[in-house]
């Protein structure tokens, strides 16, 4: 499975990077916001310095709501860096634009999906990525996870070539859930990524080790 982080912080993504697990990056225009980039030269290069960390798979959204606007901004930012994956809307607007960058062999996501049918429509379209928000679904009480496990169901079927991208994923758990049930990639920030290596035992078992070293070392030290 691969990793993305969902951020359009530079430290973040550089941090993320050094792990040596770092497969892309997703941005939207509220993660934009919190770095405070605004107006599209200043989103522009922030992508380009985005792609500078990154080996591929930076998606770039388009804020455009019309098939029209949305293949002009998307080429826009197809032409920041091969790394870009234009990221469209699943509207009816979004589908046809993500069938017209899929004839022009430029990759998409299309995000904000909710639902298997929506998923179906994407993949259809020939989304390179499919993103459902689990995250955003377990906030109304709806099992974001179950959906992941139908999509890869349906995908699977049809032998789609569409990879499951596994949204607003919040902490480590929702990373190993999605890793269980066939999603090809999560997204989440740094802190979920991160706590994938931590556990308590791990913790206390390294600490008896440094101890035990320790005091093995002293002993030798006192009869020389």
């Amino acid at each position: 499975m691969q990793f993305f982080i969902d951020t359009a912080n530079l430290n973040d993504i550089g941090e993320a990077q050094q792990l040596g697990v770092l497969d892309g990056v997703t941005t939207n225009p509220t993660l934009m916001a919190r770095e405070g980039i605004s107006g599209d030269e200043a989103v522009r290069k922030h992508y380009k310095a985005i792609c500078g960390l990154v080996t591929d798979n930076v998606s770039a959204e388009v804020i455009s709501m019309d098939y029209e606007g949305m293949v002009h901004e998307g080429m826009l930012l197809a032409n920041i860096d091969p790394k870009i994956v234009v990221k469209l809307p699943m509207t009816a607007e979004g589908i046809k634009a993500t069938r017209y960058f899929s004839t022009q062999g430029i990759r998409t996501n299309c995000t904000l999906v909710f639902t298997a049918g929506q998923a179906l429509m994407a993949a259809k379209a020939g989304a390179t990525y499919v993103s459902p928000f689990i995250g955003r679904l377990e906030d109304i009480s709806t099992d974001g996870i179950n959906l992941i496990a139908d999509i890869r169901r349906i995908f699977d079927n049809y032998q789609f070539p569409t990879k499951i991208l596994a949204a607003s994923a919040r902490h480590a758990t929702h990373i190993v859930q999605c890793a269980k049930v066939g999603a090809d990639v999560t997204t989440s920030p740094l802190s979920a990524i991160v706590g994938l290596l931590k556990h308590p035992l791990t913790d206390s078992g390294l600490a008896q080790f440094l101890e035990d070293h320790r005091r093995v070392n002293s002993k030798t030290a006192a009869v020389i």
